[in-house]
C-alpha cells in the first residue's frame, strides 16, 4: 500500500470553494444593505423592490438542475471560471441600472445565472468526491464561507454610506470575477483520482487499476440503498428525495431567504441606524459561521440527532422579535441573531451532507441542482411576499409566525427521510 500525501488536495478544492462561495455569495446576500437603499432613492414600493431578489433566487434555482448536470459534464474549472466572468458581469451592470426592469435582468438573471454555474450546486457535487468520512467536517467548513457572505454585509454598507451604492456593486462584481477566475482554473480538480489520490486521502493501492475503481467504493454497507446507481430519474421516485426538495423549500427558502432579505430592514423599521442595522445582520454571520462549524459534530452524533435541535433553536429565536419595538433594548436584537444564525447555520451544511450521503454518485451533480431548485422555489416566493405583506400591514408579524413554521417543518421533514438509517 502507497502512504497518502502528507497534505491532502482536497483541502486545496476546499479552499478554494471556500473562497468562491465567500466571494459569489456576498453579491446575493448583500442585497439586505443595498435594498433599503435603492427603495429609498427610487421611492418603490417594498414589494416590487424585493423582486429582484426574488427573481435572483427562481433563476438560480431554476438553473441548479443544469449547472449540476454540466459539473457532471466538463472540466469544472472551465464551468466556474465562466460562472464567476457572467455573474460579475451582471453586477457591474447593476451599478448602471436606473429602472426596476434593469435591475431585474442584471440582478435578478445574469448575475443569478453566473452564481448558479459558479456556486454551491457544482462546489458541492466536486466536495463530495474529495471527502466520504469526513464529508460533514467538509461541508460544514464550506458552509462557514456562505456565512462570511453574510458578516460581509458591514463592508458593503460602508462602501454605500461612504462611495454610493453604485460604485460598492462595480466593486464588488469586479473583484469577486477577478479572483474566483484564476482561483478556479488553476486549482479545482473534478476528483481524487486526478491526482493519484483516493477520497479523505486514504492510503492508496499499488495497482493503478485498483486506484481508479476505489474511489467506487462507499463508507458503508452493502445495503440496498448503498448499493444503487442514483440518477436523477431514480431519485425523483423515492419520497426521501421529495422530503429534501420540501426541506429545501422549508429551511433554504423559506426561513433562510426571509430572515437574510428583511432582517437589515425590520431593525431600521425598529429605529436602529443604518450601519446599527448592519452590525446587528454581521453579528448573524457570524454565528452562521460558528453554526455551520457545529455541522461537523453530525460526522459522529448522526445528521438527525443534529439537525433537528438546530432547526428547533432557530424556531425559538424569532419569539424574540415579537419582544423588538424600539432601540431600547439592543441585547433582544443581537441575541436573536446569535440563536438564528446559530440554527440556521448548523442545519445547513447537515442537509447538504445529507443529500450527498443518500445520493452519492457520478450524478449527485444533477440530483442536488434539481433539490436546490426546491430552495430557489421559497427563497423566491418569501422575500417578495414578505415585503408585500409590510406593504399591506406595515408589520412582519405574520411572516415571523410563517418563519417559526417553515422551521419546524424541516425538522419533521428530516426525521421522516432518517437519513441514519439508510446510510
Amino acid at each position: 500500500m502507497k502512504k497518502p500525501s502528507a497534505i491532502f488536495y482536497g483541502w486545496v478544492i476546499l479552499a478554494v470553494a471556500f473562497i468562491n462561495i465567500a466571494l459569489g455569495y456576498t453579491i446575493r446576500n448583500s442585497f439586505a444593505v443595498f435594498y433599503p437603499t435603492i427603495v429609498e432613492e427610487f421611492g418603490w414600493p417594498r414589494g416590487d423592490t424585493a423582486i429582484m431578489f426574488s427573481i435572483a433566487v427562481i433563476t438560480y434555482g431554476l438553473m441548479a438542475p443544469v449547472a449540476g448536470s454540466l459539473v457532471d459534464r466538463f472540466k469544472p474549472r472551465v464551468l466556474l471560471s465562466i460562472g464567476a466572468c457572467i455573474m460579475g458581469a451582471g453586477t457591474v451592470l447593476c451599478s448602471l441600472a436606473t429602472a426596476r426592469w434593469q435591475f431585474y435582468v442584471f440582478y435578478g438573471v445574469i448575475a443569478a445565472i453566473g452564481l448558479s454555474i459558479t456556486g454551491w450546486t457544482p462546489l458541492t457535487a466536486i466536495m463530495s468526491n474529495w471527502f466520504v468520512k469526513k464529508r460533514g467536517l467538509a461541508f460544514s467548513i464550506l458552509s462557514a464561507s456562505y456565512g462570511v457572505s453574510l458578516v460581509s454585509a458591514s463592508l458593503a454598507q460602508y462602501l454605500i454610506s461612504n462611495f454610493g451604492w453604485r460604485f460598492a456593486y462595480a466593486l464588488i462584481g469586479i473583484s469577486a470575477a477577478a479572483i474566483i477566475i484564476p482561483l478556479s482554473a488553476f486549482f479545482i480538480r473534478r476528483s481524487p483520482q486526478e491526482k493519484g489520490l483516493l477520497p479523505d486521502n486514504m492510503p492508496q493501492p499499488s495497482s493503478q487499476t485498483q486506484i481508479l475503481s476505489a474511489p467506487q467504493t462507499e463508507v458503508n454497507t452493502g445495503s440496498k440503498w448503498s448499493n444503487t446507481d442514483w440518477t436523477l430519474q431514480r431519485a425523483l421516485k423515492t419520497y426521501q428525495f421529495w422530503a429534501l426538495f420540501c426541506t429545501a423549500f422549508c429551511l433554504l427558502g423559506v426561513a433562510e431567504q426571509t430572515a437574510i432579505t428583511h432582517q437589515v430592514y425590520f431593525f431600521k423599521d425598529a429605529g436602529y441606524e443604518p450601519m446599527q442595522a448592519a452590525t446587528i445582520y454581521s453579528v448573524f454571520g457570524v454565528a452562521f459561521v460558528a453554526g455551520n462549524l457545529c455541522g461537523s459534530l453530525s460526522d459522529s452524533l448522526g445528521r438527525e440527532k443534529v439537525y433537528i435541535p438546530s432547526c428547533l433553536l432557530g424556531a425559538v429565536s424569532v419569539l424574540l422579535l415579537f419582544l423588538i419595538k424600539d432601540t431600547s433594548q439592543p441585547w433582544i436584537a443581537f441575541l436573536f441573531a446569535i440563536c438564528i444564525g446559530l440554527g440556521i447555520g448548523t442545519a445547513g451544511p447537515v442537509f447538504f451532507a445529507t443529500v450527498a450521503d443518500l445520493f452519492q454518485g457520478k450524478h449527485l451533480g444533477s440530483i442536488q441542482g434539481f433539490i436546490v431548485l426546491g430552495f430557489s422555489l421559497g427563497g423566491a416566493t418569501m422575500p417578495w411576499f414578505a415585503g408585500f405583506l409590510h406593504d399591506k400591514t406595515g408589520n412582519y408579524s405574520t411572516i415571523f409566525l410563517i418563519l417559526m413554521a417553515s422551521l419546524i417543518a424541516s425538522a419533521a421533514l428530516i426525521r421522516i427521510v432518517a437519513p441514519s438509517k439508510l446510510r
